[in-house]
């Protein structure tokens, strides 16, 4: 999966929170953010791997702790049974999404092994 791929799906999956006008955790977009934001592209340089990586993570947490809260919120009667589904689903997707990119790094650091020198 191309860097350009995993940041449109970052970027589908950040416009579907905002549209749906998610107020769990703290605010709309408040897990993802702009893909551009998490990959770090800026204005005055190129893409940072390790920074990437670790804003990716941070998403996953964030998504992660909204959907822990929604469901405490669900418990105590402050939150809909959908907005809980909602940032449950939110989370897992997030978590997939972050498990097949490392498969694919980690199946593209084999290949490079495999190769002779």
């Amino acid at each position: 999966m191309a860097i350009d791929s995993i940041l449109s799906t970052l970027d589908s999956l950040a416009n579907t929170q905002a549209t749906a006008g998610n107020n769990i955790g703290t605010g709309a977009g408040a897990g993802f953010g702009n893909a551009s934001d998490i990959a770090g592209i800026g204005g005055s340089g190129g893409v940072d791997f390790g920074s990437t990586l670790n804003r990716l993570v941070n998403a996953v947490e964030s998504s992660n702790a909204q959907a822990n809260q929604a469901t405490i919120g669900m418990v105590d009667g402050t939150t809909d049974v959908h907005d809980a589904m909602i940032a449950l689903q939110r989370a897992d997707m997030t978590f997939q999404l972050t498990m097949q990119i490392r498969n694919k790094l980690v199946n593209a650091y084999q290949e490079m092994m495999r190769m002779p020198v």
